[in-house]
């Protein structure tokens, strides 16, 4: 069922509540792009996506697909699977334990419900991405396939071999999306390598192009809507959603110094009680 704003806004904040605490406990762990990531994955995986954790196998068929490929950001990913049902909520305590499931980078090895593709080496995403919107179009499939790419990320070069080939083979069913926070691990993305403006980069390449705002519940939908809407026009869509690394929690926010920190107790904290309790409790 479909979640309300207020519902989402809940959802979120427990999410943030779940990275902190997963970081901190684990004394390791990327922080920063989970939280300003949130809630792009939460109104995708509660309203978006076609999916269904009692049903999910790791080809994909019948269901939408997602591939996380800025793979480092596992703290979102592993709460957003578990609160929606692929695997139990206090499994998030084992958060980058030996031999535990959620690993610091998403990994197959052990058969984690609800990832589809190990990722974390850079760049390398969006090439997952693309071959499975190509063989969902091979098999006469209508789900799509959605990544989630960082800036920083999309220094590599393979992010951009990826476009031109989503470009070439048509893959109007590929709906990519760039966690826009202008931040990575030495700095902001502008001072390290000075990749401009992405949105006439991905134009340039032809692809199907929307600027949100990612922490607005009512722009994020709207964006997933328009590039819904654009399946049957031959283009894949980039979704560059304006984020604040960070975000939620005031000493985090807007600085790549918590890109890949854990919060220390008291920090951890100060966190949990910025962002306050919600009636799903935390694991």
């Amino acid at each position: 069922m479909a979640k309300n704003k207020e519902q989402l806004k809940q959802i979120a904040t427990q999410v943030r509540r779940d990275i902190v605490r997963m970081v901190s406990e684990a004394g390791c762990g990327h922080p920063g792009g989970s939280m300003s990531s949130t809630d792009i994955l939460t109104e995708l995986y509660f309203n978006q996506m076609k999916h269904d954790p009692a049903t999910w196998t790791r080809d994909g068929k019948g269901q939408d697909m997602f591939i996380l490929s800025a793979g480092h950001l596992t703290p979102v990913y592993y709460s957003i699977l578990a609160r929606t049902g692929y695997f139990p909520v206090s499994e998030l305590s084992t958060f980058r334990q030996f031999g535990a499931r959620l690993q610091g980078h998403p990994s197959v090895q052990k058969g984690l419900p609800g990832v589809y593709q190990a990722s974390g080496s850079l760049g390398q995403g969006l090439s997952v991405a693309a071959g499975l919107a190509l063989a969902k179009k091979m098999d006469g499939a209508d789900e799509r396939v959605y990544v989630l790419c960082g800036d920083g990320e999309s220094e590599e070069g393979q992010i951009w071999e990826a476009g031109m080939f989503a470009v070439h083979y048509g893959l109007d069913n590929l709906i990519a999306m760039t966690d826009w926070n202008g931040q990575q691990i030495d700095g902001t993305v502008a001072s390290v390598a000075g990749e401009g403006d992405l949105k006439a980069k991905w134009e340039a390449w032809d692809w199907n192009v929307i600027v949100a705002d990612g922490h607005d519940f009512d722009a994020i939908a709207g964006a997933f809507a328009a590039a819904k809407a654009n399946k049957g026009s031959g283009k894949p869509t980039m979704i560059l959603f304006k984020t604040v690394m960070g975000e939620g929690v005031d000493f985090m926010a807007g600085t790549c110094k918590w890109h890949g920190k854990a919060p220390n107790a008291e920090q951890c904290a100060e966190a949990l009680s910025q962002l306050g309790e919600t009636p799903l409790g935390d694991y």
